[in-house]
């Protein structure tokens, strides 16, 4: 509840597959603000655990293991180990990153399902599924593939199409064959163990009910759920790949993995906390917060609470869930399957020492209340005109000046002038609007909010002209950059939730330790006399080629998805090997070659054949230059009857094929052969 007093904060990050690397997607959806959200807290002082890992059950990782040739349990190492370092490089700073795959996390989801199933929570129901005889095992949706009803895709799969993006179910597929065999899998009648989320409705809706301080779009996507009526809904699978359910009657059925993964929030925090464990999921006075994205609202919002209250052991529902919406990517859906995303071990790769540019992009574009988009353009404007220009600009002034008119140390502070009480006054507020807006998980304006700090400093410098006060007042001046290195001070505090790589710059060229958030906007944070170090540059302006070269690699991908997507076109009606005679294909080589005029597309060709030299019109000039095809060798149709092309007689025609970047290229022997060579 919102007035109720907490003395801990368990704080949970979305567990995510261990089947592929971590995007800007990711992040902005979930990870950057729950990271803020935790420095903030620990910043203040307040006792806190941030829980989160890798989801390593399901199919997905299935699918992964199966496409890459490995087993599930490579996939999941892989991958695990490959995220745990991204995020670590980034900075997201978990208390603890573990994995579903580890025994104690079998045990303990083994151990909820047996509560659950000792107080008949859950009901048993015989269904038919599909099942490949041939493979000798059920086929879960992704295993399903057929021809989606809405769209006439082929290769939809038994959940979703994926190209005209409707939800389906297995049966709903025209021609369903099964992944695993290729063959048409059958109905078989098969039993699981449901929620029956609909009995536990009232309870849900109560709880949904306290919570009036939730996001309007998580609310909103909860309550379209309850208005529509929850269905029970199977907590087991037919499946090799996941916890074992702990049942005599449930041979080669796992749960599903919607009810591992969030018990991976409770057993990551008994393998951080050990006995300590229970009072951070069961004890009254703990507040628990999950940050996901909006596709995993109706899991931590309903499904999760259903468990834990049937489980009676735990506190039934999280006190806030502030999902976000989907970020995009320069005007596209972020989309791992057609690589169409900014990859953060590849973007830390690519741009070192980058981290906080990357955080501050995302969070003053954060999808808070509807969906947001990523640019590489908006990027480098926000690193140059923002960071650079107003927090870079800012402290590099203070320090620069500081250093070489009073040395390497804080100046003395004088008397205070109606314009320092002013800045002061003003620079007091601050935290506490900051502090407000982060409570109630409005990163953004808190983030607009700390960069006011840096702008009240610039505004500061340029109303008092320190530059031109020492000359005639040097004591004045030292006043001047006195309260402008509190207010960096300040900043250093005010910035470690949002740029933690930027505050301990801060705290390294004050040569300070860090401080507690009730300390920012006062001017007691240094001492007359104490050290400082101009470390370099805060933020360096991102040249246009460093952009260009991220954007094109996104438009390559682009082509490449393109070109994949093409469907080759049908074959054509059957001929014989008669039809096929007729056919008079020759090696020429190219001997001169000239635009035809009035036209963007056709080269005027001249050939040798080895019987004659002929021209042939060709439209390859949005592809090739004439100077770079003379001396080619090329197939050409010579006995296509000739036809006029803008007024000039074709004698034939090149055989061309596109590659994989959609360019023309010449089909031609591998080694040079000699004229009128006959290709059969």
């Amino acid at each position: 509840m919102p007035d109720k007093k907490f003395n801990r904060t368990t704080v949970t990050a979305a567990l995510i597959y261990a089947n592929g690397p971590i995007h800007i997607g990711h992040l902005a959806g979930c990870y950057v603000p729950a990271d803020v959200y935790v420095r903030f807290l620990r910043t203040k002082g307040d006792d806190v655990a941030f829980i989160s890992g890798t989801d390593e059950h399901g199919v997905p990782i299935t699918i992964r293991a199966q496409k890459e040739g490995i087993t599930p349990q490579e996939v999941v190492d892989k991958y695990h180990n490959q995220i745990n370092k991204a995020f670590s490089d980034f900075g997201i700073s978990f208390d603890i990153y573990s994995r579903t795959s580890k025994q104690v996390h079998h045990e303990m989801s083994q151990d909820i399902f047996l509560q659950l199933y000792n107080k008949g929570k859950f009901t048993e129901e015989v269904t038919e599924q599909y099942y490949d005889e041939k493979a000798g095992q059920f086929l879960a949706d992704r295993y399903i593939v057929g021809t989606c009803p809405v769209c006439g895709n082929e290769n939809a799969y038994g959940d979703q199409c994926e190209r005209c993006g409707s939800t389906l179910s297995p049966t709903e597929l025209k021609n369903p064959r099964s992944m695993l065999s290729g063959e048409a899998p059958v109905l078989k009648a098969t039993k699981n163990w449901n929620l029956p989320l609909d009995q536990m409705q009232p309870d849900l809706e109560t709880y949904v009910e306290s919570h009036p301080e939730w996001k309007t779009n998580v609310a909103g996507q909860v309550r379209s759920w309850l208005k529509e009526g929850l269905k029970p809904r199977a907590m087991t699978r037919d499946l090799d790949w996941g916890i074992k359910v702990p049942l005599p009657d449930a041979e080669g059925k796992v749960m599903y993995v919607w009810f591992d993964a969030p018990i991976g929030y409770i057993t990551f925090t008994k393998e951080l906390k050990g006995a300590d464990w229970e009072k951070w999921w069961k004890a009254e006075d703990t507040r628990i917060v999950h940050f996901i994205g909006k596709d995993n609202i109706v899991f931590h919002c309903l499904i999760f609470p259903a468990m834990l209250m049937a489980d009676g052991r735990f506190i039934p529902g999280a006190d806030n869930v502030p999902a976000n919406e989907f970020m995009n990517l320069e005007g596209d859906k972020i989309s791992t399957s057609r690589n169409w995303a900014v990859w953060l071990h590849e973007y830390l790769e690519d741009m070192p020492g980058k981290q906080d540019v990357l955080r501050y992009t995302l969070i003053a574009n954060a999808p808070e209340t509807k969906d947001s988009e990523f640019t590489w353009k908006d990027y480098q404007t926000r690193n140059n005109s923002e960071l650079v220009a107003i927090l870079g600009n800012f402290v590099n002034r203070a320090i620069v000046l500081t250093e070489k008119n009073f040395g390497p140390a804080v100046p003395a502070r004088g008397e205070l002038t109606e314009a320092d009480t002013a800045m002061l006054e003003e620079l007091a507020l601050y935290p506490g609007r900051i502090a407000e807006a982060l409570e109630n998980f409005r990163f953004r304006e808190g983030l607009g909010l700390f960069m006011d700090v840096a702008r009240l400093g610039n505004q500061y410098l340029a109303a008092t002209e320190p530059w031109k006060v020492l000359k005639e007042n040097p004591e004045r001046a030292a006043t001047i950059l006195h309260l402008a290195l509190q207010l960096t001070a300040t900043l250093s505090v005010l910035a470690e939730p949002f740029l933690p790589f930027t505050a301990a710059r801060l705290r390294e060229m004050l040569h300070i330790g860090p401080l507690s958030w009730a300390n920012a906007g006062k001017l007691s944070l240094l001492e007359a006399g104490q050290p400082i170090s101009n470390t370099g540059l805060l933020f360096e302006k991102i040249e246009d080629a460093v952009i260009e070269a991220q954007v094109q690699k996104l438009l390559d991908t682009k082509k490449q998805n393109e070109l994949a997507a093409r469907v080759p076109a049908p074959q054509k009606e059957a001929i014989t090997y008669d039809d096929f005679t007729k056919l008079d294909i020759r090696i020429a080589t190219i001997v001169a070659a000239v635009p035809v005029p009035k036209s963007k597309k056709l080269l005027q060709l001249t050939l040798e054949t080895g019987l004659d030299t002929r021209t042939v019109v060709s439209g390859i000039a949005e592809h090739f230059s004439p100077e770079e095809i003379i001396g080619k060798q090329v197939s050409l149709l010579a006995n296509l009857a000739p036809r006029k092309m803008m007024g000039i007689e074709s004698q034939g025609m090149i055989l061309m094929a596109e590659d994989r970047d959609g360019k023309l290229q010449f089909i031609r022997p591998g080694e040079p052969v000699w004229n009128g060579a006959s290709v059969s």
